[in-house]
């Protein structure tokens, strides 16, 4: 029971972070049809920012200044480099993108350097904040938890009760109806794009002080992120949520395991036969792949569900 728990709680906390990851990259689609190839890199860039306004400032003013420096770099970006070639189709913007995520990984490179940065987490944010069944539960992590289901009502609530998410959901179907009755759409987009990099920079600048922050963790979460997105729905955010939160869980108990492939094959109620299946079935445990797990995922959802959980757009 103790291990149920602590797996649920983990998972609960890891698919919440991947939630405020994926869902900037899930609202940029959305709204925008662009695959930012970029979004890791600006989870990576809230980190730093982060940790480098915090020394001066605080931990908690930075979880607002990190996301809102990431938001203005992207609307930028947006403004200049992305609107140019947004006419073009989805590959020059896949290429624009994929090319902005080593610009920033070299620029993050050359001013904070390769090494790991020293982003600790505040004091009255460390050690427990309750015991299950004996083991000590973390009180950052419940703090991560809370921030992420803190963000996701904060954007129920913009886009279903204010005038402004009834303007970018009229933008999504409907642009040319909305630029008729005298909203700057091209606004629109360069505001939904600002909001999604400023996810991610809040992502990174809560879980950079988790984590490990350096020039590696972009890479780390780039492909899981898109993970996210596809098993979801591309384009659903209630989609991401579910399936970030089925990630985590899913990651959270396979790390935690100490049985064999074997074990869960017969879990699931599979005749496991040596000959069959051989010494790898039966010898590697379930913790061994659980890196893999999730990708697997995503192939099962390709085989027999391609829009993805709750996706109603194709591709």
């Amino acid at each position: 029971m103790e291990f149920i728990t602590i797996s649920i709680l983990n998972g609960l906390s890891y698919g919440l972070l991947l939630f405020m990851l994926s869902s900037g990259l899930t609202l940029i689609f959305s709204m925008m049809g662009v695959l930012n190839f970029a979004h890791a890199s600006f989870y990576m860039l809230g980190a730093y920012f982060g940790y480098t306004v915090s020394q001066f400032v605080g931990f908690v003013p930075a979880l607002f200044i990190a996301p809102l420096m990431v938001a203005i770099l992207g609307g930028v970006f947006e403004r200049v480099c992305l609107r140019k070639v947004h006419g073009f189709g989805h590959v020059p913007e896949l290429l624009m993108t994929f090319g902005l995520s080593y610009l920033i990984l070299e620029i993050v490179q050359l001013i904070w350097g390769r090494g790991a940065m020293d982003y600790r987490k505040p004091a009255w944010l460390d050690g427990p904040i309750m015991q299950v069944f004996g083991t000590d539960f973390p009180k950052y992590r419940t703090f991560m938890m809370v921030v992420a289901i803190m963000m996701l009502g904060s954007i129920f609530l913009l886009l279903k009760k204010t005038r402004i998410g009834l303007v970018i959901q009229a933008a999504l179907t409907h642009p040319q109806t909305v630029e008729a009755l005298g909203h700057n759409v091209p606004m629109v987009f360069t505001g939904v794009f600002a909001g999604g990099a400023a996810l991610a920079g809040l992502a990174g600048a809560v879980g950079g002080a988790q984590f490990v922050t350096e020039p590696a963790m972009a890479t780390a979460v780039g492909s899981i992120i898109f993970v996210v997105v596809v098993v979801g729905g591309m384009g659903s955010l209630p989609g991401a949520f579910v399936a970030s939160v089925l990630i985590g869980l899913l990651d959270a108990f396979a790390v935690g395991s100490n049985q064999s492939l074997a074990d869960g094959l017969r879990f699931f109620g599979a005749t496991v036969n040596e000959a069959t299946f051989g010494w790898v079935v039966l010898k590697v445990k379930i913790s061994q792949v659980a890196a893999i797990l999730p990708y697997l995922l995503l192939v099962l959802i390709l085989i027999f569900r391609p829009k993805g959980l709750m996706g109603s757009r194709e591709g």
